[in-house]
């Protein structure tokens, strides 16, 4: 049975004694069943001795107990004889879901409604299936028409590369697990920025390693100095990176940081995967800036990974891996541990769409714009303490809320007919309490009923209890 230690469970329940002016024991039940809910406390961990976290968070044995006592006659504790008090789903609440209730506006997902011309796609992609039933139809590569097209897509953005260099994979989560898996050993360092994509950290974590986060704000962007500091004092084996409209800031890295990072990476043998999942959503990014692997003298050690989930649309299941053919041989011979190969006729869709994508980007960028600009004015207008940054591209604005209290402003949404994901989601610890990632790539009426739902949950955050159904859902 998993433990979490007191230490480690102090970190994350920063600011609980604030909450709502109610008696310490309240306030720290509603803390931990927040944590509990929001994930960051699993299902099945056991929580501290009474004894270990008073001493930790300097209060009385007594105040814990009673806030023990409160969570397990509310379902969320439950005690087990040599087990302690073990954290637990309370009967009639839903489990968590990847896709909201009925009548729920689900705003966890930064996504884009599918591309008008996807259905020709699909159809032209049809007629071209019956060429590959003389195959197996196991295809752990992918097939050479889509490979040289997106070989081809990269050499127009301005970086030589051979289709012997592509890898197909089943998006862009998929390819980040393969090469967690086959990059990394139990026990590695693996740079991460923080906030980051938390399916990320999942993939990197179940394949062994310890991360070693790295700050990225909306201000300042990266943390030179200490992004610096990280490589060379922990040397990681690998750094997951978004230098393109990164998620969810929407920050973008300079060419001089990415040509300084490449080579302190090249330097301490650390192998950078940069995730380009959003890197053609420009908006308004003043220049032009290469792919990551243009920069910096060793190009081999930076790995690319793309899809069209962000582009053309999530139920498209098509990622790639862009490395050194060396990198691609690894993981081909490591791919049939996890799956077999890549559905064909999907492969045929982006295969149709590739030649064409300056366009489908034109598209995509006119809707984008008009959605950031309309997500600000909304939020200057109904929520005018909050502050959100400026974005050049990408899909989410990642919103400053000026208070600690990003979790429960999402339970509160929850109320209002609105699924989103908590600031700490994207981070590590439970940090950035204070944000809350907002996607601008809704339509503008679904924009505005997000909007409305914020501020009336905004207005009973710290006046209200919070309910106590209800789970935060998965991000994309």
């Amino acid at each position: 049975m998993n433990l979490i230690s007191a230490r480690a469970l102090d970190l994350i329940l920063d600011g609980w004694r604030s909450a709502n002016g109610a008696p310490a024991y309240e306030a720290l039940a509603g803390r931990i069943r927040l944590l509990i809910l929001d994930g960051r406390v699993g299902l099945g961990v056991r929580l501290p001795a009474e004894r270990d976290l008073a001493a930790q968070l300097g209060i009385s044995r007594t105040t814990v107990a009673a806030a023990y006592a409160q969570l397990r006659e509310t379902g969320y504790l439950s005690s087990v004889r040599g087990s302690g008090s073990v954290a637990r789903k309370p009967r009639g609440t839903s489990a968590p879901a990847d896709v909201a209730a009925p009548g729920i506006l689900d705003f966890s997902k930064a996504s884009v409604a599918a591309l008008p011309a996807l259905a020709e796609a699909a159809r032209a992609a049809a007629e071209q299936l019956p060429a590959y039933f003389g195959t197996s139809g196991f295809d752990p590569v992918g097939i050479p028409v889509l490979r040289q097209a997106i070989a081809d897509r990269y050499e127009a953005r301005g970086l030589p590369t051979a289709p012997d260099q592509i890898l197909v994979t089943i998006g862009a989560q998929h390819a980040i697990a393969l090469l967690s898996r086959t990059l990394l050993a139990r026990g590695d360092r693996a740079l991460v920025e923080a906030p980051s994509y938390p399916h990320a950290f999942d993939a990197l974590k179940a394949a062994g390693a310890r991360l070693v986060p790295v700050s990225v704000t909306n201000e300042e962007g990266w943390d030179e100095e200490a992004l610096e500091q990280a490589i060379q004092r922990t040397s990681p084996s690998v750094g997951y990176l978004m230098p393109d409209f990164h998620n969810p800031t929407g920050r973008s890295m300079s060419a001089e940081v990415r040509e300084r990072t490449l080579g302190l990476a090249a330097r301490h043998g650390t192998t950078l995967i940069a995730d380009e999942t959003m890197a053609e959503l420009d908006i308004d990014r003043p220049g032009r800036l290469l792919p990551f692997a243009a920069y910096g003298e060793s190009a081999a050690q930076a790995i690319l990974v793309g899809s069209v989930g962000k582009t053309v649309w999530g139920g498209v299941r098509i990622g790639w891996i862009r490395a050194d053919r060396s990198i691609i041989q690894r993981l081909v011979a490591a791919r049939s541990t996890g799956d077999l190969g890549t559905p064909a006729l999907e492969q045929l869709v982006v295969a149709n769409l590739l030649p064409h994508f300056d366009a489908v980007l034109a598209g995509r960028r006119s809707q984008l714009r008009a959605g950031r600009d309309h997500l600000a004015a909304l939020l200057a207008d109904r929520l005018p303490e909050w502050r959100m940054s400026h974005v050049e591209g990408g899909l989410t604005a990642w919103v400053n809320l000026g208070s600690p209290v990003s979790s429960q402003l999402t339970l509160a949404a929850r109320a209002e007919g609105l699924q989103i994901a908590a600031g700490p989601r994207f981070g590590i610890d439970g940090v950035f309490e204070r944000f809350l990632r907002i996607p601008f790539s809704y339509p503008a009426a679904e924009t505005e009923r997000a909007v409305d739902a914020l501020a009336a949950a905004w207005a009973n955050v710290g006046r209200q209890p919070i309910a106590e159904t209800g789970w935060l859902a998965e991000v994309v």
